[in-house]
Order: C-alpha cells, then sequence, then structure tokens
C-alpha cells in the first residue's frame, strides 16, 4: 500500500548516491505517556532494519512534552524546533496536550508546533482492514484508503492567525471562532493527494460542506477542481462531510484516496481507523516538501503509562512511512526496502494471535511485541 504523498523535485545527478554514504540523522522526541515506550519499541525495530538494510542512520534525542516543561518551564523549546529542521526526519511520541498548563504557562501544543514551524501541511492518515483481524465493520466489508488532510489552517485557532488567537468571547455568553482556508494551501493538499492516488487505484474524493460553508468550503472545492485538471487519469468526485461518514460505514470500498480540510480530515481518520481495527493500527505521517515527522494516530495513554501495555503498532508503521517517505525523496531503494520489510513484519507478527498485544487478545508486552518484529526483520 503506498502511503507517501510527497514526490520533490528530481534531485541532480550523484544524489542518490551520495545520500546512499552519508548518515541521515533522525530526531527522537519520545513525548508523554506511553510515548516513551512505543519509541523505544519502534527503535528496537528500526535499529535492526537499520543494520540489515546498512541505511547508516544516526538518532539524536530530545524533550518535548512534560519532560521539557520540568526541564525547561515549556513543553517546546524553539530550539528543538531548530534542531528538527536540521535532521532528515523526526519521530515524536504522543503527547498530553489536554493535561498541558495554559499556552502563557508553558503549555504549547506540540503537533501543532511543529505542523507550524516546520510546515507539515501534509497529514497522511492511511486505515486498511487485515483478514486476520477483526474490524468494527459490517461482515465481509474491508477498507484500503488514505486521507490527505490539510494540517496548517482550518478551524484550528491556534494556526489560523499570523498574531494572537483564533478564538475569542466578546461576553461571558457568547464564543467566536474564525476559520482559515486559503487556495495555496488547498492546492498543495490536493496535488499531495492526486499524486498518491497516481500510485494507487487512481480515485481522489473531495469531502467539504460546500452548501453551507459556501466561502470556505468552496474555496477549497474549487482547489481541488483546478488540480484535477493536471490528472486527466485520476477519477475525482465530492462527498459532504456528512456523507461521507455514513458511505465509510456502508460502503467504505469506494475510497481511495480521500482529501479534506484539517477539521473534517481529523474527524474522518478516527472513524476510518476505529472501523478498520482501531486507531493503535494504523500509521500517521506529517510532511512538507522537505520535511517529514511520524507520529502514531493515538493520542498518549496515561493510565497505562509504565506498565508496559501498550501496543506500539502505530508508531511502528508510522516510522515505516517516514522511512519510506526518505526512500522515495531520495530516491533510495535500500530505504524504501527497508520501509516495506517494517511493514511487512509488523503485519507477519499480528497475524498470529499469539503474538499480539494485550489489547488485540494476545499475551505479549510492548516490549516483546518489538522483539518480535525484530526478529521477523532480521530473518
Amino acid at each position: 500500500m503506498n502511503v507517501s504523498p510527497i514526490r520533490p523535485d528530481t534531485p541532480p545527478r550523484g544524489y542518490q548516491r551520495l545520500q546512499e554514504i552519508t548518515s541521515m540523522k533522525l530526531l527522537v522526541l519520545p513525548g508523554d505517556g506511553i510515548g516513551p515506550e512505543i519509541i523505544t519499541a519502534a527503535m528496537t525495530v528500526l535499529h535492526e532494519v537499520d543494520r540489515r538494510y546498512a541505511l547508516g542512520l544516526s538518532y539524536h534525542y530530545d524533550d518535548v512534552g512534560f519532560a521539557s516543561l520540568e526541564k525547561y518551564a515549556t513543553t517546546l523549546r524553539e530550539d528543538v524546533l531548530d534542531k528538527a529542521k536540521r535532521h532528515d526526519g523526526i519521530l515524536l511520541g504522543p503527547q498530553s496536550h489536554a493535561d498541558y498548563p495554559a499556552p502563557d504557562n508553558g503549555g504549547k501544543n506540540v503537533s501543532a508546533g511543529f505542523r507550524l514551524g516546520l510546515d507539515l501541511y501534509a497529514n497522511v492518515r492511511p486505515a486498511r482492514t487485515r483478514a486476520f483481524l477483526d474490524t468494527n465493520m459490517a461482515p465481509g466489508r474491508s477498507m484500503d484508503l488514505v486521507i490527505m488532510r490539510e494540517a496548517t489552517e482550518g478551524f484550528y485557532p491556534d494556526r489560523n492567525m499570523s498574531r494572537g488567537w483564533g478564538e475569542v468571547m466578546p461576553s461571558p455568553d457568547m464564543a467566536l471562532s474564525t476559520r482559515k482556508i486559503t487556495r495555496q494551501g488547498s492546492e498543495r493538499i490536493a496535488r499531495r493527494a492526486f499524486e498518491l492516488a497516481m500510485t494507487r487505484r487512481k480515485k481522489v474524493t473531495a469531502v467539504h460542506k460546500a452548501n453551507s460553508f459556501q466561502m470556505t468550503d468552496g474555496l477549497f472545492l474549487e482547489a481541488v477542481e483546478t488540480i484535477a485538471r493536471e490528472f486527466p487519469d485520476v477519477d475525482v468526485d465530492d462527498l459532504l462531510i456528512d456523507a461521507s461518514t455514513a458511505h465509510l460505514v456502508r460502503t467504505p470500498e469506494r475510497f481511495d484516496v480521500i482529501v479534506t480540510t484539517n477539521f473534517y480530515g481529523d474527524i474522518l481518520s478516527d472513524l476510518a481507523s476505529e472501523l478498520s481495527g482501531g486507531l493503535g493500527l494504523a500509521g500517521s505521517m506529517m510532511a512538507s516538501d522537505t520535511h517529514c515527522c511520524a507520529q502514531a494516530q493515538h493520542g498518549s495513554a496515561p493510565t497505562l503509562q509504565g506498565q508496559d501495555k501498550a501496543n506500539p503498532t502505530s508508531m511502528m508503521l508510522s516510522v515505516a512511512m517516514l522511512i519510506g517517505w526518505l526512500g522515495e525523496r531520495h530516491q533510495s531503494h535500500k530505504l524504501t526496502d527497508a520501509a516495506i520489510a517494517m511493514t511487512a513484519a509488523v503485519d507477519a507478527v499480528l497475524e498470529n494471535p499469539a503474538t499480539r498485544t494485550a489489547d488485540l487478545g494476545g499475551t505479549l508486552g510492548c516490549q516483546a511485541f518489538a522483539g518480535r518484529v525484530a526478529n521477523r526483520i532480521k530473518d
């Protein structure tokens, strides 16, 4: 299943060879709750795939979230963002954002900070069923889709103003929220969606609510239609957000690549992942044209923290997506093959009921599961 959305310009002659022999740097940020545990598990697998495929990766760790708040009085330091820009990829663990103090007291939204600071506009969220795992769908239904979610604007008040905040309260009994949709933001996520569709089943569905949000969703839909003309081989249709949720439940097979705005994409991706088996089974990455960050689809699950009970599958698959993105960006067959191997190893371990984590009916802990996946790559 191809999920890499970014197709950079062809690098100059000799660039692939340079990247094959030069160490690539990854910035590892464990995050909150179960973040350190699933990052450790993902790194176990990544170290093995690095060894087998001679990727020459180097790893540098730093703090975000509560660990950073305790040390530096902020959940996200500007120098961490600057450091991320100098790395080839980022591994970002989940954050307990809802439990952070107010932004003025250091509680910055870490994910939003990375999306804005590195312009990670494409939030790529695949959802697929596996024949050997239970789903939350009707019998006989299957799913294999990718949601391309614009991640730097929309209804989110922390990223739709150059200064200030996109929500205000004129009075204690009235709250107003501002939404930002731009042609440039809409066109670039649409182009990535169509490029991805060309490597899959050549279908794009634009999800919107233009019958109500005539200007904002209307602009988004107009941008998608403009980009669609560049891809005559791709079938394109559009659905209202409410209708799309019904179709995801009733006829998920109709979808290949879904492109949508920030808020709708956030909701749809959770729905699609839960239907196909659960948030813990789907990878996720945030990408710009020059940077990429692996981030699990689920949250920090603080009630499981420190118990070795977390399922690291989503984090592992997210890292595989990052390695695949790097392989495409640098035209490296080794990186591409490594990403495929990581994904295949995760599925191979999940296929055996005896080697699953407890949430899937198995008995393995987080780190034991990681060891089984690493052994599959070693074999």
